[in-house]
């Protein structure tokens, strides 16, 4: 469990470049703004640590996932806002998940970079959108500065932005697992195609890497909910762009099908796909159509574990009691393009 002072200290090392500029007043507000903010609902489970979002009054639970969305409102990201806006009202969302690639097309530069508010606090305006937005780092986050994109000082400019590179959502009925996928790629530390990666924290890759599996696992086996998520940037199966992710598929996947996880949900592939694991239950969730998508661009789609692939702009809704999960897809008009059900008493099933 960390103190009060290990937060004070993490957020004294995270944000002394924003702190330069405050004056004595101002650093005392954000100090005490931060811990409030961070102490409430955070502790540590193993060495992920644990956010607790409280389900509504009947137990159920409802949220959305967009991922590969931060170009300025641009190649649709505003009409994809507009129609999560609408969805989240109907449904009454609890909060928001980001499957990564937050800010392009590299990242942040700055805790002050205007591309936050540019890309995320202006275009996500409707009122069913202010609640928490939990989010993973993708590639393109990498490229820029990971620790503004990570500092709590964002959370003083829109309180809605929770992001780490590992982390948990325990709302009791459900556990969502967080991943930071983009270390597992070997080529982005071989073949930088002139990129610049911030690799900070992570260093050497294989023991950051080893960790994190490791304190996944413990966490999903100490997992009592009844539904377990895993969410990272990265797809394990994809028929996308860039198709399936070879080491997570060799490191990740196992540990997941070891430890009954229903559903693992990425971006990175800028489409909605819905895939079966042929060697568990797992459903393969791919929601990376925030923005830019890119249209034709599908691999030779093989065997009946292929549901469904669309490669316009979209995102996914996520409605879960104790007995069902209900998955829908949504193209950038709002229109359904796909539903899948779960239920804890059937096998998974799809319309």
């Amino acid at each position: 469990m960390e103190t009060h002072q290990t937060i004070l200290n993490q957020v004294l090392s995270t944000s002394t470049r924003a702190m330069a500029s405050f004056s004595e007043k101002s650093m005392n507000v954000y100090i005490l703004f931060t811990i409030i903010f961070g102490l409430g609902f955070l502790h540590a489970t193993a060495e992920l640590q644990k956010f607790t979002h409280t389900p509504k009054a009947d137990g159920s639970l409802s949220f959305l996932v967009v991922g590969d969305w931060g170009r300025r409102g641009e190649y649709n990201q505003s009409d994809v806002a507009l129609q999560m806006g609408d969805v989240g009202e109907k449904l009454d969302i609890d909060f928001v998940i980001s499957t990564g690639d937050n800010f392009y097309d590299d990242g942040l530069t700055s805790e002050h970079d205007p591309n936050f508010e540019d890309s995320f606090t202006k275009i996500y305006t409707a009122k069913s959108l202010q609640k928490r937005w939990y989010s993973v780092l993708g590639n393109h986050d990498y490229r820029g500065d990971v620790e503004a994109q990570l500092s709590p000082f964002l959370r003083i400019i829109d309180k809605r932005w929770i992001c780490l590179r590992s982390f948990i959502v325990d709302s009791e009925l459900a556990e969502i697992f967080f991943v930071d996928t983009t270390p597992f790629v070997r080529d982005y530390f071989t073949v930088s195609e002139g990129h610049t990666y911030d690799w900070r924290e992570v260093y050497p890759p294989k023991t950051y890497i080893s960790a994190m599996l490791k304190d996944l696992d413990i966490a999903l086996r100490q997992s009592t909910a009844k539904w377990k998520f895993v969410v990272g940037h990265h797809a394990i199966r994809s028929i996308g762009h860039h198709g399936d992710t070879p080491e997570l598929k060799s490191h990740l996947l196992p540990i997941l099908q070891a430890n009954n996880v229903d559903f693992y949900v990425n971006g990175h592939d800028h489409c909605l796909e819905h895939i079966s694991d042929k060697a568990s239950p797992i459903q393969f969730l791919v929601s990376g159509a925030g923005s830019k998508a890119w249209r034709g661009d599908v691999q030779q789609i093989n065997g009946n574990d292929v549901h469904f692939f669309y490669d316009g702009q979209g995102f996914m809704s996520v409605q879960l009691t104790q007995t069902e999960a209900d998955i829908v897809f949504y193209d950038v008009h709002g229109h359904v393009l796909h539903k899948t059900n779960s239920s804890k008493k059937e096998l998974h099933s799809s319309i």
